[in-house]
């Protein structure tokens, strides 16, 4: 074997291959081959932070074989992403395979197209050590701060917690939104509006706007009492045009995407996810088969870059001289105005302006077809002419000009890029009016109003605001968001906004308090530029890690020995405890706030707190006819968390429940042949099990029928879908 070339995807793999002649041979590595180990730290904090990295079980057959490759091949490719994680992947394999440098070349392509990459095998080069070290540096703070603080979160507040770096300062960005929210005051407003009839009796809205000359202020009418003595005044008044205005307004079109830019427009246009929008665009860049052949459709979607190659452009301007006409064409460079751009060097684009969405329609599921359309209508008309519009403004006067109504509209007169790239522009068209013509008052509306309190972070303006505050790369927004939801520090209100649980606060108000470092906005992005420097060769990795872990670390110790569950978890309050007579105290666990009893665990009494402050009423225990055999006392019906059950009314005193969850099925069990089949029910649900428990351990999720296995006598059971299977395990 000649050539051997490494990629991350065997998609990408296949879709490089048909570019390729018989010499090479194309490979995956399966994404990551080594990483920081699972089960510790992984860093020696005490010497240089030398890293320990392991091959994760999953990819020990896959290296095994990439290696018995690289040792046949004449020469090696690391054709990974060109950013800096996929910097790194082709270190670690050269890193496994120990192959002389000589033999090792890395290569890399924005697009994965026969052009690119016959173009990226003449201009190899060696892998970027400096990239590598950043890549190095980011993912060892990561694992320092969260095997540090994840256990300091399980002993002081709940088992299962995590704290991340980029992760801590998101669940602050959402808590602080959320406290935004219930500080908020709605107030009432009134707005008035004034339905007219022009001269030649075409009609027309306009909104009261000036008082004496002066511009009404939002909040200017703030009861029912003074907007109807407004209306009562202006009812009675004449009114003509007093003013008209137009000019022409330039749109121009928007850069191409970046990473950023095209997670906040997929998330506005199609209600996509960050992680989704960037799974559907990571298959696009990889290929899709479209008549048998996997083709990539878009440039590689991690990039802070607004620039697009000269083929594109020239690509571009052929399609819009020949489909639109010439004087739609306006060809462009952008600056990429990014404070960190740093991952690529061209913008999110078709591969081929030619592919048009239409042409490859069948060929895409519906998600990749809108995302695939939106990508290439943005950069197509990015190279198009600005959209021309007339905006039309008329004031209507009282005739003592104490009063102003006025009503703006737009024509668009020449519609530019908006006529491939539409936005919410549309032409609102006024009647025909003319400078001092009478307007006849139809009716005077007044309509109330209330303040609105700010919206929840979307994806979308999640995204931005990290952005702005230099918070993460490109790569981290989707991750980062996917893990605070799947972690339990938020979830998704209407399908889309981002609401904080009440663990959030709790998490985000321990480390403000005690971890200020760790979810500060300007320190966080001071970490992304220090990474940076690393990536250009200005900052060795190590003082930068060493100048962080020390102080942090220290401040951890100390909070270990300073702070108890108690004091960051619980939080006193009036309520007694029916059932013993102790104070109550708010509690969080993972799934919210409740009120528990302060004599735990001798009395496990505890009340969940609903989302809007108020306890969870719960029904009285209904009083039964039975007594209890252990003391005595009537047995009363309970709720709880797996239904109804019988238990004792002397509960804590007594804590005797009936066990009635097992019902009899009339039939032998089959292991033991002596206690019966019975209905039973656990944290997972119901199932089938022997009455002889524990001294006979049969069980079966399906429900066991009266009829044999003809192979092992067993009987036989039913499933989900109504398909007959044997309840031996060990039956195939």
């Amino acid at each position: 074997m000649k050539n051997l070339v490494i990629v991350e995807s065997p998609t990408k793999a296949k879709t490089i291959s048909k570019f390729l002649s018989k010499d090479f041979k194309i490979e995956s590595s399966f994404g990551h081959v080594r990483d920081l180990p699972a089960s510790k730290l992984g860093v020696d904090v005490d010497h240089d932070f030398e890293p320990t990295y392991t091959i994760p079980a999953k990819a020990k057959k896959r290296v095994k074989e990439l290696s018995a490759l690289a040792k046949k091949a004449d020469l090696i490719y690391f054709a990974t992403d060109e950013d800096r994680e996929g910097e790194a992947i082709s270190w670690h394999l050269a890193q496994i395979f120990k192959t002389p440098i000589a033999k090792t070349k890395r290569i890399t392509f924005h697009e994965i197209t026969e052009e690119a990459i016959k173009e990226a095998l003449k201009n190899p080069r060696a892998i970027d050590i400096d990239m590598v070290d950043s890549q190095q540096a980011r993912r060892i703070l990561d694992r320092l701060v969260g095997y540090k603080l994840s256990p300091f979160l399980w002993k002081k507040v709940a088992r299962g917690l995590s704290a991340g770096r980029v992760q801590s300062v998101v669940v602050r960005l959402l808590v602080e939104k959320e406290r935004e929210i219930q500080d908020f005051k709605i107030e009432e407003y009134w707005e008035i509006t004034g339905d007219f009839k022009t001269e030649k009796n075409e009609d027309f809205t306009a909104k009261l706007q000036k008082v004496n000359g002066k511009t009404l202020d939002k909040m200017a009418i703030t009861s029912d009492q003074e907007a109807n003595k407004l209306t009562q005044e202006l009812e009675t008044q004449k009114y003509y045009i007093s003013d008209i205005s137009k000019k022409e307004v330039k749109r121009n079109p928007n850069a191409p995407f970046t990473t950023s830019t095209l997670q906040q427009e997929a998330n506005h246009r199609l209600n996509f996810s960050a992680k989704q929008t960037m799974m559907i665009a990571q298959k696009l860049y990889e290929g899709i088969d479209i008549n048998g052949e996997s083709i990539g459709l878009i440039t590689y979607m991690r990039t802070d870059s607004t620039n697009l190659s000269t083929k594109f452009t020239s690509e571009a301007a052929d399609y819009i001289n020949d489909e639109l006409g010439r004087e739609y064409l306006n060809t462009k460079k952008f600056k990429t105005k990014s404070k960190g751009a740093q991952e690529a060097h061209e913008a999110i684009r078709p591969t081929s302006a030619a592919m048009y969405p239409e042409s490859i329609k069948k060929s895409l599921n519906d998600q990749q077809f809108k995302l695939y359309q939106l990508i290439w209508q943005r950069a197509v008309a990015s190279q198009m002419a600005s959209a021309k519009l007339e905006a039309t403004s008329v004031d209507i006067n009282t005739q003592d000009d104490k009063y102003t109504f006025r009503v703006s509209g737009q024509v668009i007169k020449f519609d530019g890029f908006l006529k491939i790239y539409p936005t919410a522009t549309k032409d609102e068209i006024l009647p025909e009016m003319a400078k001092d013509e009478k307007a006849e008052l139809i009716a005077i509306k007044p309509a109330q109003k209330f303040t609105q309190p700010p919206a929840r972070y979307s994806d979308a303006s999640l995204v931005k605001i990290l952005e702005e505050k230099g918070i993460g790369r490109p790569s981290t927004y989707a991750p980062t968001i996917a893990t605070v939801i799947e972690r339990g520090y938020a979830e998704r209100i209407d399908n889309r906004r981002l609401k904080p649980t009440e663990m959030a606060f709790v998490v985000n108000d321990l480390l403000v308090k005690h971890f200020s470092e760790i979810v500060d906005y300007d320190f966080t992005a001071k970490m992304e530029n220090d990474f940076d420097d690393i990536s250009e060769g200005k900052r060795k990795w190590q003082p930068v890690i060493k100048e962080f872990y020390e102080p942090f670390n220290k401040n951890l110790m100390q909070k270990e020995k300073e702070l108890t569950k108690k004091e960051i978890t619980e939080e006193k309050t009036d309520e007694k405890c029916e059932k013993c007579g102790s104070p109550m105290v708010i509690k969080v666990g993972r799934f919210g706030k409740f009120l528990a009893c302060s004599n735990y665990p001798t009395c496990k009494n505890t009340k969940k707190i609903l989302s809007n402050g108020q306890l969870e009423e719960r029904p009285e225990p209904k009083k039964l006819d039975e007594k209890c055999p252990e003391c005595g006392s009537n047995l009363v019906l309970r709720t709880g968390r797996y239904g109804e059950f019988k238990g004792c009314s002397n509960y804590p005193k007594c804590k005797y429940i009936k066990n009635e969850a097992a019902q009899d099925l009339n039939m032998k069990c089959p292991k033991c042949h002596d206690g019966d089949i019975v209905t039973k029910r656990s944290k997972k649900g119901l199932f089938y099990g022997c009455s002889n428990y524990p001294k006979c351990d049969f069980a079966s999720w399906n429900k066991p029928l009266d009829k044999k296995c003809e192979k092992c006598g067993y009987p036989m059971s039913e499933d989900k879908n109504g398909n007959s299977k044997c309840t031996n395990r060990d039956c195939k």
